[in-house]
């Protein structure tokens, strides 16, 4: 099977969380054969959820459609790198691969902070693979923080 980026429609959903006044993150959760699962972006605000970050939203509607608390086999997409909240989801998730876009030095948990998947006490440790379309995650991100501030 030939590997394809899932990473625009991540995008997608993050300028969507940016149109609702979310932070302006999406994620989308590939089955082990190659079909979108969920595809969502941050909902924090309008579900008034700390925890409704976009990669937990995926991961809620992956489990539900695949009937299946593990995600075995499954990749994730994000554009930004997952908090240590998330890291943690994903770990135990038993998520096979997380592409991100954006690193995260204030917040991150899997190559900032924590580094969750470093952390002895982590079950599950997935491939990751990052600055998939970096640039325009940041743009993303920054255009969104920009406005905020003006």
């Amino acid at each position: 099977m030939q590997f394809k980026s899932h990473m625009n429609l991540a995008l997608t959903e993050a300028e969507k969380a940016a149109e609702r006044g979310e932070v302006p993150v999406g994620a989308v959760l590939i089955a082990p054969d190659g079909q979108v699962l969920a595809a969502d972006g941050n909902r924090t605000r309008e579900l008034n959820d700390p925890t409704a970050h976009a990669e937990i939203l995926v991961i809620r509607a992956g489990g539900e459609k695949l009937a299946s608390e593990r995600l075995t086999g499954c990749d994730l997409y994000v554009t930004l790198e997952p908090c240590p909240m998330c890291a943690s989801a994903i770990s135990q998730a038993r998520i096979a691969r997380v592409y991100y876009g954006a690193s995260d030095p204030k917040s991150g948990g899997v190559a900032q902070g924590p580094c969750v998947f470093s952390h002895p006490q982590s079950h599950h440790v997935p491939e990751v693979y990052d600055g998939l379309a970096s640039a325009d995650s940041e743009a993303l991100l920054r255009a969104f923080f920009h406005n905020k501030r003006a």
